[in-house]
């Protein structure tokens, strides 16, 4: 079973419907014993990162989400503010701490390009760094995924970065390899066949 963690914030009508297109049995879900259960764990969001990483951890079951993560060493994947909140800061609205899942800061967007557009809403092609990795196979270099942010994860250590796009004279971080964490800043579920291939592989993934 795949649990899509509901902390009230993010698609998650969306992710569930392209995980079972997928085939996989995945259940939107906050409950205790499907985080235990469960074999791989979803992360998605959609909002601010202050609000989402508050209502995160107000959760009952965060404590058991994180046992499960980053003891049991679950397959999890993030989505968007998901891969957000993995960082140790957040500087939108403020500074605000993350889940510190990984060395890394949340910063806004920023360009001396005029006519660069934030947030970037939109499809980027985007570049795979981590050509071996598993949640990756099948998918060719330089194509187009499915953006909505304002923000994005500036890694400590760039070994953790595992895609990246171009925006104006700006490289964005697209996803992040850590372990048993594989977390994107675009949106597979809206990024057609090569997000569903993202995802089909993610439910075949076991690090």
């Amino acid at each position: 079973m795949i649990a899509i963690v509901d902390y009230g914030m993010g698609n998650l009508k969306s992710v569930l419907n392209a995980f079972l297109y997928c085939g996989a049995n995945a259940v939107i879900t906050n409950d205790k014993n499907d985080l235990e259960k469960a074999t791989h764990i979803i992360i998605p969001g959609v909002g601010a990162f202050e609000k989402c990483v508050t209502n995160l951890k107000q959760l009952d079951t965060f404590s058991t989400l994180e046992y499960q993560v980053k003891v049991e060493k679950k397959p999890t994947l993030g989505i968007c503010v998901g891969l957000q909140m993995m960082a140790t800061l957040g500087h939108e609205n403020g500074l605000n701490n993350g889940l510190n899942w990984l060395e890394s800061e949340v910063v806004k967007i920023e360009s001396d390009e005029d006519n660069l557009k934030v947030p970037n809403i939109g499809w980027n092609e985007t570049s795979i760094i981590q050509n071996d990795h598993f949640v990756l196979k099948g998918i060719k270099n330089a194509q187009d995924f499915y953006y909505v942010h304002s923000y994005y994860m500036k890694c400590k250590n760039e070994s953790d970065i595992a895609m990246n796009y171009k925006y104006g004279n700006l490289e964005i971080t697209a996803a992040i390899a850590f372990q048993n964490i594989f977390a994107t800043q675009f949106h597979p579920e809206k990024s057609q066949d090569n997000g569903l291939k993202l995802i089909d592989n993610f439910i075949k993934w076991n690090p």
